[in-house]
């Protein structure tokens, strides 16, 4: 609990923080991002995956503050789908090895600009998504390059809650996370 009150208590520049204002989506990449990034196959041959609950509770409190998600990914999943669907996130674009076009499919299916997205990402494929979204953030374990144009840089590596401490941080600011708390508290 102290990290989030950390996350929420962030003082961003003052530029930083209308651009959160204005985020309505939120872009992510799965392996590094939603996972720890190890790629495991099993000796059939299957890809097993592993996915942080406090992640998809977090996605979930984001959707029903009426945010939207999508999934872009350079790799393609039976996994990824199947937890998509389990969250309810029904934009996945997988297989994308450019992502640019991808991201401005998306930014064009949810009618919505680049300044309206926070993209959360590990490695280079994307840092053209981060440098064109409004809010980019990069995971604590990301590449160097990602951290140097991102706006955010989680303490959680990715696969362990740092889509989590992203939503904390972008609804703490928007003004919508004790919101939620307060709801949660009711009952």
């Amino acid at each position: 609990m102290e990290q989030a009150r950390r996350v929420i208590a962030a003082k961003p520049d003052p530029e930083t923080i209308e651009a959160i204002r204005a985020v309505q989506l939120l872009v992510l990449d799965v392996d590094g991002v939603l996972t720890d990034g190890k790629i495991v196959y099993t000796d059939a041959g299957h890809e097993i995956k592993s996915f942080h609950v406090r992640d998809g509770s977090a996605l979930k409190f984001w959707m029903e503050s009426g945010k939207q998600v999508a999934i872009i990914s350079g790799r393609s999943s039976p996994a990824v789908e199947r937890r998509a669907r389990e969250l309810g996130i029904t934009v996945v674009v997988q297989g994308a090895r450019n992502k640019m076009p991808a991201l401005r499919d998306v930014l064009k299916h949810f009618q919505l600009d680049p300044g309206q997205a926070c993209a959360i990402g590990d490695d280079l494929a994307d840092y053209p998504v981060l440098q064109t979204c409004g809010i980019g953030v990069a995971v604590a374990d990301a590449c160097r390059e990602l951290k140097s144009v991102a706006r955010y840089v989680t303490s959680a590596p990715g696969g362990c809650g740092a889509v989590r401490e992203t939503i904390e941080w972008l609804m703490g600011h928007q003004g919508s996370w004790q919101t939620l708390l307060s709801r949660l508290a009711a009952g």
